[in-house]
């Protein structure tokens, strides 16, 4: 009787969730074709001009042209920077401006329902941004394996990692502007670090090591050998740091925005 009411009770939970899911999915299609330009116009600008530009001068990384190497890290950086825009800005929207979250605790949800279908749909943007890219690259030549679309449940993943993470910060958050210390000083330095732009051998080992903290490091190793045709190794490792964030965050979010929403 206890497995039984425990699988009632989170299949109740998960409906729950979705309802919160589907209600940002249904606003989402109505400005879908904005959206999706924004998520991935920037990213490509990235790959298409650094990889071309710096790409002359560096020839090839990892045995790959610099281009293919730089693409996987464009689109580990996109998945984040997708859920984090979405957690951060969108998020503090819905929760202090529109007052969107008041709305739904005022029936039968609550803040852990509230909180599952946001890290749910921030996981479901990221896949979006990332389906969108790795097309892109795909026509372009710079994706060499069909293993590729692995990337998706990792893009999933990724979302749902830096949205609790984003959404821990807009709980704390009284305005818009304090986000710009979350991005200035965890978001920029985690993307210079973990490999995106260049070999992790490149930093000294001491740096390594510290990095080997960092989630979106974990991201970059499992995307790149999918996109270039190899087997990422250490693949639970790997798969264990961002679900660990992921699942830390979200309960210090829960506690937080229960604080916050309902005192």
């Amino acid at each position: 009787m206890t497995e039984y009411r425990v699988m009632m009770e989170t299949a109740a939970l998960f409906s729950r969730s979705s309802s919160v899911w589907m209600r940002n999915a249904q606003v989402w299609s109505k400005l879908a074709g904005s959206s999706l330009l924004g998520s991935f116009a920037e990213p490509l600008f990235y790959l298409f001009a650094l990889g071309y530009g710096l790409g002359q001068f560096i020839g090839s990384v990892e045995g790959v042209s610099y281009i293919v190497f730089l693409a996987s890290g464009i689109l580990s950086t996109s998945a984040m920077n997708t859920a984090t825009f979405e957690g951060l800005y969108l998020a503090y929207t819905r929760m202090e401006v529109q007052r969107t979250w008041d709305g739904m605790l005022s029936t039968p949800l609550g803040v852990t329902d509230i909180v599952l279908g946001e890290v749910m749909w921030m996981g479901t943007k990221s896949v979006i941004s990332a389906i969108a890219i790795l097309l892109v690259t795909a026509l372009s030549g710079f994706v060499e394996s069909v293993s590729a679309l692995w990337v998706l449940p990792i893009a999933f993943l990724t979302g749902c990692c830096f949205g609790s993470v984003a959404l821990t910060v807009t709980a704390l958050s009284r305005s818009y502007d304090f986000f710009m210390y979350y991005l200035s000083l965890v978001v920029t330095p985690m993307v210079l670090l973990s490999g995106v732009f260049f070999p992790l051998a490149s930093l000294p080992e001491t740096v390594q090591g510290l990095v080997a903290f960092l989630p979106l490091y974990h991201v970059v190793e499992m995307v790149r050998p999918l996109m270039t045709g190899g087997v990422p190794g250490s693949l639970l490792l790997h798969l264990f740091v961002p679900a660990v964030y992921c699942l830390f965050f979200i309960s210090l979010a829960i506690s937080l925005l229960k604080r916050r929403l309902l005192n």
